[in-house]
């Protein structure tokens, strides 16, 4: 392992120079202290700091994902793992970053000159900078809904969307709906394109048409049905798979407002059951993902990646939950 001195070998500075940049002193340029902090990174370094059993220091980022309320996505995934850290003597400290973020502050450097031993990353997009540099970091860090192969720093947590996808469309043909259409989350992120694929797949294994005018893309927002439920009912679906609950609360409203009845004349399913889906009008059937147990999941991995046990990927399983915003299509 690499240490001070080996890091001002490699720049051709002082001991004391090393030193003040890694411990964020203000008497050096702050050029200096970065080239300092991405050295130490490439050479493997960790901050003695790091090391001592009282720096016991993890981070949660989040980008794209309210988290603050009990009624948002978030809240129980923060929860479960600040719940699980703390048991364990660990501090957690939640920054909520942005592509400006990203852009700005290197991950590794960020994470070395800020003491941590590991970090949960949730909300991110594929397209992040911060992903790109994940491809090669020596931090111990898990991923929410995201996968960086080869990387044995780095895991992958989430809920099985191919067989959360399957349970929503298997539960729907079951009622006796064959045109089934499908609005799913945003562009450039892991999970949609997985249940893109879980739904064409479920509805193949059923013998089922995959019509692409009932099939779409919005964001994970109520707004996005207003934009695609007038196709998808003017081309004659009769239930429609929705990409989480937000989704599928717009698409309820949405529905109303044009004169159908929801589930009378369509049925509508969610994802994730958060806990503002039993309370819509009608209470939402939707697929379960355990939110808080993801986050207890995430950082019992990541101190698992800490202690230098690799671990790949961890898919905790949905469960379909029934209300009755679905029902048996009759005729």
């Amino acid at each position: 392992m690499a240490t001070i001195k080996d890091i001002a070998n490699r720049l051709g500075v002082s001991v004391s120079t090393v030193s003040k940049g890694l411990n964020g002193a203000s008497d050096i340029s702050e050029e200096l202290r970065q080239m300092v902090l991405d050295t130490a990174v490439e050479m493997g370094y960790a901050t003695k700091r790091s090391k001592k059993t009282e720096n016991r220091k993890l981070c949660i980022f989040i980008e794209n994902m309210n988290y603050e309320s009990i009624d948002e996505f978030g809240y129980d995934i923060v929860l479960g793992f600040k719940q699980n850290a703390f048991r364990h003597n660990w501090d957690v400290d939640i920054v909520p970053i942005t592509p400006t973020f990203q852009a700005e502050e290197k991950y590794d450097t960020y994470m070395l000159k800020n003491g941590y031993c590991g970090a949960f990353l949730v909300g991110f997009a594929l397209h992040d900078e911060w992903m790109r540099q994940l491809e090669d970091t020596t931090m111990p860090t898990v991923l929410f809904d995201n996968f960086i192969a080869n990387n044995p720093n780095v895991c992958y947590i989430g809920t099985d969307s191919y067989e959360g996808i399957g349970m929503a469309v298997n539960h729907l043909f079951k009622l006796g709906h064959r045109d089934i259409a499908f609005l799913n989350g945003s562009l450039y992120s892991m999970v949609s394109d997985q249940r893109q694929e879980a739904f064409e797949s479920s509805m193949t294994e059923l013998g089922l048409e995959i019509r692409p005018d009932l099939m779409a893309r919005g964001y994970y927002v109520s707004d996005s049905a207003k934009y695609h439920v007038p196709g998808f009912l003017a081309a004659g679906a009769t239930a429609i798979v929705c990409g989480n609950d937000l989704i599928a609360k717009g698409v309820m409203e949405e529905c109303v407002q044009r004169g159908f009845r929801v589930p009378e004349d369509i049925s509508v399913i969610g994802f994730d059951d958060i806990s503002l889906a039993a309370t819509y009008n009608p209470p939402l059937t939707t697929i379960r993902q355990e939110r808080n147990e993801l986050g207890k999941c995430a950082y019992v991995i990541l101190n698992s990646l800490i202690h230098h046990i690799s671990i790949s990927k961890t898919l905790l399983r949905p469960k379909l939950i029934e209300r009755e915003s679905t029902t048996r299509r009759e005729g």
